[in-house]
């Protein structure tokens, strides 16, 4: 009997005594890689050493899906995790990762990947086609309680095939122009030999050391305390064209300091050696201590062209008081985000205008600003009942209920920006209630909705700006999804429906200008700020490369991880003879030259 049928696009085989179905490759298929792009590290990188960080709060999970994994310290994690491709972070083309080749379908909607032979998991397992399959159905899966996860696996990748233990294919739910399609796809995979899904899957993997496809691992946890990594001495990737000279570190050690003014403490006394400067009053105020004087700490400033993330305030309009439009865009007026830029912010920052900035036909640049204007904030909110000032000066409604809002932030170095809104805000007779919640707790405070507003600003990851988990109403009402404003609007939801599935991207771009219009009409986000620099002061003997910072570095100039969605991290090195050097000034009370430094390779135009 003849064991093999073909169809088109698939296969049916015998395995095992039984007919089973398998993808094929499509004959015309035209294979893709990259090893041309021009490489972004230092020749002069060192290895070896010990990089100490800190962070304001402990994890609340080391998961990366499902409840509470989406803090801050999930960037450690994922960013140690390979996908099947990366972005270069100056060019922008893609380059190898855990796949060597691409192809697209002429549907352009499928993609095909050949996966690097080499690659293997942390623990010294083989990465394969499994994986990847395996992944997919994890991220479908109810077990790990990830909504996001869960639509984005069922409505924006709607298949991943096997062809054979080293070949996979991916197919987008809908046909994308090329790079949109090549981000859709780039997939992270997931270990099958060490997962068990099942219905105890998230207090089961809480804690868990997951083995990684990147150059770390974590070595030791001290719950509450820090995490330390450490550097795989045969990792499978070093040698490759993009990770040259990158990754250069041995150990990563992350302490949790809660109060940065006691964490500046320590790294002028040298138990840090990077301390991250891109809020102003740290940059022009107390980086002048005597280590900087006499130059045994430099500060670094590079400018960048990346996009920006959303920052501002998000109002949960599921609160009775914030469902009327007329407050909301009262509040609009009351916030002055001018005077905190010019006073607390030294002018360094520029007034964000839109929710996501510098996405070019993306953004919608032409949206009228809502400056502070004390009588239109009063004229809309005795639109919206509240008419008549107490004996404090904040408005009230018939009721005698007062015009406050509560702010829910948890960044304390954010108190100065917000204390100017308060006083700011009164005028116009609003009462701002400022809530300081620790770090991951207060994260894990707006994913369940208890705020009236929340401070705070998003990454600008990605190649486009990302609409659903944010506004869409599958979203609302809803804990653990980030519509962080309970917004359930139908025209809303029509236009990011259309976005998410539109495939000319002249078109797609004027969808998302119509999105940040509608997301302006119903007046439920306060712009803040946005800047294009990334800046931090470091100990002399922590080096990089001559053009400090990459066109897409993250917000950390000295990040020493991968990066997402460009490859852009992993640039810093520490050289023995400058720490040396370094430490016999310090002990003799002399100076050394300032390398300090301000990079404009990157400077938008």
């Amino acid at each position: 009997m003849n064991n093999k049928i073909k169809w088109i696009g698939a296969v049916f085989l015998v395995v095992n005594g039984s007919w089973v179905w398998a993808a094929s490759l499509p004959a015309d298929l035209k294979w893709e890689t990259n090893d041309t792009d021009p490489t972004f590290a230092s020749p002069q990188a060192l290895p070896g050493g010990t990089l100490n960080m800190f962070v304001d709060s402990f994890p609340l999970t080391f998961r990366t899906v499902g409840p509470d994994s989406n803090g801050a310290f999930r960037s450690y994690i994922l960013d140690n995790q390979l996908r099947l491709i990366s972005f270069h972070p100056n060019t922008g083309n893609p380059i190898p990762s855990l796949a060597t080749h691409w192809a697209i379908a002429q549907d352009n909607q499928t993609v095909y990947f050949k996966l690097d032979p080499r690659a293997k998991w942390s623990d010294g397992k083989p990465v394969t086609a499994d994986d990847y399959t395996f992944g997919y159905e994890m991220m479908r899966s109810k077990h790990i309680k990830g909504p996001w996860f869960n639509n984005y696996y069922t409505n924006e990748v709607v298949a991943v095939d096997k062809i054979d233990p080293h070949t996979i294919l991916v197919k987008a739910g809908n046909p994308k122009a090329k790079l949109d399609l090549l981000n859709t796809t780039e997939l992270w995979p997931q270990p099958r030999h060490f997962y068990q899904l099942d219905a105890n899957w998230v207090k089961k993997y809480n804690w868990a050391l997951v083995p990684t496809t990147g150059p770390y691992v974590m070595t030791e946890v001290k719950k509450g305390k820090s995490v330390t990594f450490s550097k795989q001495k045969e990792w499978w990737a070093r040698d490759d064209r993009y990770n040259q000279h990158r990754f250069n570190v041995d150990t990563i050690k992350v302490q949790v300091i809660r109060d940065r003014n006691i964490a500046f403490r320590h790294f002028l006394k040298g138990e840090f050696d990077t301390f991250e400067m891109l809020l102003p009053n740290w940059w022009h105020e107390k980086a002048n201590t005597q280590e900087y004087k006499q130059g045994l700490v430099k500060k670094v400033m590079a400018m960048t062209d990346t996009k920006q993330g959303a920052q501002g305030l998000h109002l949960n309009i599921a609160n009775p008081k914030l469902a009327d439009l007329n407050v909301r865009l009262g509040i609009q007026h009351a916030i002055n985000i001018d005077k905190m830029i010019k006073t607390v912010l030294y002018g360094d920052y520029q007034r964000a205008t839109t929710f996501d900035s510098g996405f070019g036909p993306f953004t919608e640049v032409d949206l009228p600003g809502r400056g502070y204007e004390i009588s239109k904030a009063r004229d809309y909110f005795a639109k919206g009942g509240f008419d008549q000032a107490g004996p404090d000066g904040i408005l009230r409604n018939a009721r005698g209920e007062r015009l406050s809002l509560a702010i829910t932030y948890a960044t304390a170095e954010h108190t100065k920006r917000l204390t100017v809104l308060k006083e700011e805000a009164k005028k116009a007779g609003l009462d701002l209630e400022l809530n300081l919640v620790d770090g991951a707790t207060g994260f894990k405070v707006m994913l369940e909705k208890k705020h009236e507003a929340a401070w705070l600003g998003w990454g600008g990851g990605g190649l486009y700006p990302q609409y659903w988990e944010f506004f869409h109403s599958d979203n609302a009402n809803k804990p653990q999804t980030n519509n962080f404003f309970n917004v359930a609007d139908q025209q809303l939801d029509g236009l990011i429906d259309r976005y998410g599935s539109e495939f000319d991207i002249e078109t797609r771009a004027s969808l998302s200008r119509q999105i940040q219009q509608r997301i302006y009409d119903l007046a439920i986000f306060v712009p803040g700020a946005q800047l294009n620099y990334v800046r931090a002061s470091a100990w002399r003997y922590v080096m990089l490369p001559e053009v400090p910072a990459t066109k897409n570095s993250p917000d950390l100039l000295y990040w020493p991880m991968d990066g997402y969605p460009y490859s852009s991290g992993g640039l810093l090195w520490l050289d023995p003879k400058v720490r040396q050097q370094t430490e016999q000034a310090r002990g003799a009370g002399e100076s050394l030259p300032s390398q300090d430094m301000v990079d404009k390779t990157h400077a938008r135009s």
